[in-house]
């Protein structure tokens, strides 16, 4: 009867070992473990510095895949695109007040997501305060977002078409080949 027991004992040993070992190789995989080190969980550093920046990451992308070129690159293509003085100016003008605008949008949403990340990292919070908190960080996402796509908007006149197809070009968007602009409104 003693060497059941034990038996029985071992296998018992063997059945938690079995379950408890694939938990913690499972925990020690985790794809979230490096993040732990972050100030705000949901933001790389990367991502918070060009929000704090004013960086486009990627907000405009529906624009400037679609034949609507940015300020940002336009000016760094202003030689090749051959801008007049006026043209250069003018995009300035339109980059300095994008830029500022994101600036001060994206420190507010880094400022929203430092107050969510709060939230829970103080474990007093609810359902009623995570919704206000994610709605308002997510209407900020949006302005954030819509101020890198009317640039883009705004951008488009001040270019006549042939640079606009240069544009195209220089980014590596198309071959070279005629682009139709008139969908765009452009009258030059």
């Amino acid at each position: 009867m003693e060497t059941v027991t034990t038996m029985n004992s071992a296998s018992k040993l063997s059945l938690i070992l079995c379950l408890v070992l694939p938990i913690t190789a499972q925990a020690q995989d985790s794809p979230y473990v490096d993040l732990l080190s972050r100030d705000i969980k949901a933001l790389s550093d990367d991502r918070a510095q060009g929000l704090l920046s004013g960086s486009g990451l990627g907000y405009a992308l529906a624009a400037e895949l679609n034949g609507y070129p940015g300020p940002t690159h336009v000016l760094e293509l202003a030689e090749e695109l051959e801008l007049s003085d006026q043209q250069i100016q003018r995009t300035q003008r339109l980059f300095d007040a994008m830029s500022a605008e994101a600036k001060r949008l994206g420190r507010e949403l880094v400022e929203a997501e430092a107050e969510l990340n709060d939230a829970f990292a103080s474990g007093r919070t609810d359902a009623r305060r995570i919704t206000r908190l994610t709605t308002e960080a997510a209407r900020i996402d949006g302005e954030l977002r819509a101020t890198h796509l009317r640039a883009h908007i705004e951008m488009l006149p001040i270019l006549t078409q042939h640079q606009a197809q240069v544009y195209q070009v220089l980014r590596g968007y198309t071959d070279g080949e005629e682009m139709d602009h008139s969908k765009h409104g452009m009258d030059h």
